[in-house]
């Protein structure tokens, strides 16, 4: 059903032309209906990314953020490209990592759940590569410390990209490329191998900053850079919405990212945390490794435990990352399983005080916001789009409105104005607990 509705979302989007980049242009599709690698290269040259270290952001923080063994060179950035954009990667040859972060897509593919190798899809949503480079942990559970360990993993997992963990195996496809051979010795001094990919990858990602977006204009002391709704919603994001107690949003930190783990009260809507959680710790004592991790987070149901599988703290059940808001309006749709079409649906899910679940993060409640307050939130979120994506960005909120007025008159406003309270729920919610475990015994 969300698959069917955000493809009605891009469908609406692309038929009135995508604009802005690709303007006035048939974008060539390749599989699972990701722009052709050749395309998106075209597209991302229009871009103009760079190596220099991003417009705002303090130079020693940024290199803190760099490996030591990987500091971003032209040779290192060219060969992460190639790598970026080569289906050779994957075991069937039709998978890249462009195919779930296209450049014509926001570096996202826009669905709520990715498709990998035989059509598989996964669990999870793809995040935007755009900016990744200031986040301090990837993944919606944080199971990578870099982004090149991160960029290693989709290569491995049998869902995405489907290579068996085995070197030889991994390589085998470009290590007797000319071409490639003498870019791992003019980058890393090295033969092709596994590490330098995930190295070279992130050398690449790291350059993928976009951040010029109206609100950061406005920041700097443009006051016409946004319209007065959206100085509105900037004021409710820092107010009653209570949006800056996670996605904190300044000139420091641009992302709009605290990079911690919250429940919001969006996994496991329909299942039980505690046969869940039990079901994890008996398949991470069986296998703890990195790549069984990364198989289970994509693959089962055990990926809607979050930050869990990696802590195996209950504290952490159905906790992900807070998710960077740059860039929000062409990234969608939203939330680590993609449940959520607009950004209104966001706003509402929170306005409402999230979905009632025994590990609700405590910071959740009704907000008790106005149509016209959540519109303004909205109108902000969408000026945090780099200008360089404007004319998508104005399509996407155009298209994604479209849709909020006509839902608007299912939204739960009994819980958003606190006339029923989330503990109510919480009994619910721990009677079905208890006559599930009953069943199961």
């Amino acid at each position: 059903m969300l698959e069917r509705i955000w493809r009605t979302v891009l469908a609406g989007y692309l038929a009135v032309g995508a604009g802005g980049l690709w303007a006035a242009e048939e974008i060539p599709q390749g599989p699972h209906g990701a722009a052709k690698e050749a395309y998106q290269e075209k597209v991302l040259d229009r871009l103009e990314t760079n190596l220099a270290i991003p417009c705002g952001v303090d130079a020693t923080y940024w290199k803190s953020l760099v490996p030591e063994e990987n500091e971003t060179t032209p040779e290192r950035v060219a060969l992460g490209r190639k790598l970026y954009f080569d289906p050779r990667l994957s075991a069937d040859g039709t998978v890249s990592c462009a195919t779930c972060h296209d450049v014509t897509r926001g570096f996202t593919d826009q669905r709520p759940t990715s498709e990998g190798i035989d059509g598989q899809l996964g669990k999870r949503n793809a995040p935007t590569n755009l900016n990744a480079a200031l986040l301090h942990n990837f993944f919606w559970d944080g199971r990578s410390p870099s982004l090149d360990h991160q960029a290693m993993q989709p290569i491995i997992n049998p869902v995405e990209m489907g290579v068996e963990n085995v070197e030889a195996k991994i390589i085998a496809p470009i290590k007797d490329d000319p071409e490639y051979q003498k870019m791992f010795q003019a980058a890393y001094g090295r033969d092709v191998n596994y590490a330098d990919i995930g190295l070279a990858l992130g050398a690449f990602e790291r350059t993928l900053n976009f951040f010029d977006s109206p609100f950061r204009r406005y920041l700097a002391g443009d006051e016409n850079a946004i319209s007065e709704d959206a100085k509105q919603g900037w004021a409710l994001f820092n107010r009653e919405g209570r949006c800056v107690s996670c996605h904190t949003m300044s000139p420091s930190n641009p992302i709009g990212s605290d990079s911690k783990f919250h429940n919001i009260g969006i996994a496991a809507k329909n299942q039980n945390f505690e046969q869940l959680a039990r079901e994890a710790l008996h398949a991470l004592a069986e296998d703890n490794s990195d790549e069984k991790l990364d198989e289970l987070a994509i693959a089962t149901d055990l990926s809607e435990l979050g930050r869990f599988m990696v802590t195996k703290e209950r504290a952490d059940i159905g906790a992900f990352r807070t998710p960077l808001l740059t860039n929000i309006g062409i990234t969608g749709p939203y939330m680590h399983d993609g449940s959520l079409a607009t950004l209104w649906d966001v706003i509402d899910h929170y306005n409402k005080g999230g979905e009632a679940n025994l590990y609700l993060d405590g910071g959740i409640e009704p907000l008790n916001l106005t149509d016209r307050q959540v519109d303004q939130l909205v109108e902000f979120l969408f000026t945090l789009t780099d200008v360089r994506f404007a004319e998508e960005n104005a399509k996407f909120y155009a298209q994604q409105k479209a849709i909020a007025e006509k839902s608007r008159e299912n939204r739960d406003a009994a819980k958003a104005a606190r006339k029923v309270l989330t503990f109510e729920d919480y009994r619910h919610q721990e009677n079905q607990a208890i006559s599930q475990e009953g069943a199961a015994q």
